[in-house]
């Protein structure tokens, strides 16, 4: 649940150093490649993929053509900017 998301972003946060670019289509697409067996993922799976940021992201083109590839799986992807940043172009995505 969201509890245990907050959770850990709240144990990983002390052990880890944000720094930029913040480039997110190299995680969305990633996540998207096809399992290696069409049977090793449970036909009624789904998958919410959550990524924190802190910082603007700054390969908005990328991101936007990782999303498209990524559109036709069981998947949703939730992108929360947080922090002082101005998060304006995520609407976006």
């Amino acid at each position: 649940g969201i509890q245990g998301v907050v959770e850990s972003y709240q144990s990983c946060l002390p052990k880890i150093q944000l720094y930029g670019p913040t480039n997110v289509a190299p995680i969305i697409s990633k996540v998207a490649q096809p399992p290696p067996s069409i049977f090793s993922i449970p036909p009624q799976q789904y998958f919410i993929l959550l990524i924190l940021t802190d910082g603007v992201v700054t390969d908005m083109a990328d991101t936007r053509e990782a999303i498209v590839r990524a559109s036709y799986l069981p998947m949703s992807i939730i992108i929360v900017g947080v922090g002082n940043a101005d998060f304006t172009d995520m609407q976006i995505l």
